[in-house]
C-alpha cells in the first residue's frame, strides 16, 4: 500500500485527497506537545489612550480572560487610563480573572522590535505578582 501522504523536496507534506473513512496524517511530536503543554498566551496592547491585556488559548484562539482600561468597571476607578498605575491595575484584574478560569501558567512572547520595559513591564510584573506563572 502507498501512504496517503508524501513529502516533497521542501519537506512539506503534500496530501492526496483522502477517501471516506481514512485518517489524516499525525502532526509532528513538537507541534503536538508544545501547544498542548503550554496552551495559553498573554497578549498586551498599549496605545496612547488605553491598555488592553488578554490571555488566549493557543489552539482554539478563545479568549479566557480580558482586562482593559476602556472597560466600564475600570474606567470609573482609574484617574488615567494609560499611566503606570493603570498598567498595574490591568495586570492585577487579568490575573484574578485568569485564576477564576483555572489558568495558572501562560506564555509571553515580545513582538518584533518590542522591549520589555516601562508600561509593558508593569503589566507583565503585575500579572506575575498576582499568581500567574509567565514563561518567556
Amino acid at each position: 500500500d502507498e501512504p496517503k501522504w508524501k513529502f516533497n523536496k521542501e519537506d512539506k507534506p503534500v496530501s492526496k485527497k483522502l477517501k471516506k473513512g481514512d485518517k489524516r496524517p499525525v502532526r509532528s511530536f513538537k507541534h503536538r506537545t508544545e501547544a498542548y503543554m503550554l496552551p495559553f498566551t498573554l497578549d498586551v496592547f498599549i496605545s496612547s489612550k488605553y491598555i488592553h491585556a488578554s490571555i488566549m488559548h493557543r489552539m482554539s484562539n478563545k479568549v479566557v480572560a480580558v482586562a482593559s482600561t476602556n472597560s466600564k468597571d475600570l474606567r470609573s476607578v482609574l484617574k488615567s487610563r494609560c499611566d503606570i498605575n493603570a498598567c498595574r491595575t490591568v495586570g492585577q484584574v487579568l490575573a484574578e480573572r485568569a485564576m477564576e478560569a483555572d489558568v495558572f501558567t501562560a506564555l509571553y512572547y515580545t513582538r518584533k522590535n518590542e522591549k520589555l520595559e516601562g508600561k509593558l513591564l508593569a503589566v507583565v510584573d503585575s500579572v506575575k505578582e498576582h499568581g500567574i506563572n509567565l514563561l518567556m
